[in-house]
């Protein structure tokens, strides 16, 4: 499935916004985000957060996550 990404120009909301095929947009802090993610280095990495919530949101219906970005982080 292919995501659309639109960035807001008002300098007050300096969020990006997702949408789905049909323009529904969908935001990534009502997915849970997985417990891969939540022990990847690059969880709350703000160069990285783009392509995670992409990825979570794709996947957000599926029985099994995965990443192929993933990476541990020291000690996991």
């Amino acid at each position: 499935m292919v995501w659309g990404i639109e960035k807001e120009m008002d300098t007050q909301d300096d969020t990006l916004k997702y949408f789905d095929d049909d323009g529904n947009e969908m935001n990534p802090n009502l997915t849970s985000k997985p417990a891969l993610c939540v022990s990847c280095v690059k969880d709350e990495d703000p160069n990285e957060e783009m392509l995670c919530n992409l990825n979570r949101l794709d996947q957000q219906n599926e029985a099994d996550f995965k990443c192929g970005a993933y990476e541990p982080k020291e000690g996991n």
